[in-house]
């Protein structure tokens, strides 16, 4: 009996832990998100069913920062995955500064993602930004070009922002499904007369896919959860707002506690769609036969 309770004694803190942090403020959440609840109005605290759910699906703000948040997911995902494949190729050539080259590609990744948004915003920002500063002295435009002032010039800095943190990722994951290819299927394919590119498209990259797809589906969360490098980039104006940044002006910034859970579920939604596939992706198995 005592060897049956053991290791639920043991589980039983991170249990405690996860139900405080995690299971409980999710619960709490959706609970909010079936009410009416603004503290700008804490006497009309009622049930209201999907209405809040209702109200967001048909809004044009929710829509505007959807469309927004598709045209980042996009970009990050096509960008990550090339980016990352070509950068794994780079890193799996043996050279005497490998574990160097390897180190300063993670750092992208390693640095937070806020800092790498101030970081950026210093080379795109309009007037005394490097880009403009360089622009203008290669005599390319007259003008500072004001990248962060437009709606669509301001999501591809902000995608660019999120593809450079996520490449290093997609590289590791790639890297890591590029080396654990046996060289002997690579040897025998020589001797039999494949050429490189039959190489590639035969046995690379049908064993690497699985190891794309973790990569895909992370920086496909990474894209839908951006939020800081907004905020650092554009500060909590609309222009850039995405669906997350949608949830955090409504239930911050308009206090509207009900309406802002309603789209924090919808963007748990979509992130969990995601992390299903990801978690597939771990799971699959590759096979050398």
């Amino acid at each position: 009996m005592k060897k049956k309770i053991f290791p639920y004694l043991l589980l039983a803190p991170m249990i405690l832990v996860m139900g405080a942090l995690v299971f409980y403020p999710i619960a709490a959440t959706f609970s909010y998100s079936l009410k009416k609840w603004k503290l700008t109005e804490p006497g009309d605290i009622r049930f209201i069913g999907l209405d809040n759910y209702v109200k967001v699906l048909t809004s044009d703000s929710f829509w505007y920062s959807m469309q927004n948040t598709v045209f980042i997911l996009i970009f990050v995902v096509v960008f990550t995955t090339v980016l990352g494949f070509l950068v794994a190729s780079f890193l799996n050539i043996q050279v005497r500064f490998s574990g160097v080259l390897l180190a300063l590609a993670v750092l992208p990744w390693a640095l937070p993602p806020f800092v790498n948004g101030i970081l950026w915003r210093f080379v795109f920002y309009s007037g005394y930004g490097f880009l403009n500063k360089l622009l203008i002295g290669m005599g390319l435009v007259e003008q500072p070009i004001e990248f962060l002032a437009s709606r669509w010039s301001l999501l591809l800095v902000v995608s660019i922002v999120v593809v450079w943190r996520s490449v290093p990722f997609m590289a590791l994951v790639c890297l890591a499904g590029r080396q654990s290819i046996p060289t002997g299927l690579y040897e025998a394919a020589r001797i039999d007369g494949g050429s490189r590119w039959q190489i590639f498209r035969r046995i690379t990259l049908p064993l690497m896919l699985p190891f794309v797809g973790v990569g895909v589906t992370s920086a496909s969360v990474t894209a839908i959860n951006v939020f800081d490098e907004i905020v650092s980039l554009s500060g909590y104006s609309d222009l850039g707002k995405n669906i997350l940044m949608e949830s955090y002006l409504t239930t911050f910034t308009f206090l509207d506690f009900g309406e802002g859970s309603a789209v924090t579920y919808i963007v748990m939604f979509f992130a969990l769609i995601l992390g299903i596939f990801y978690l597939k992706s771990l799971a699959k198995e590759v096979s050398y036969e």
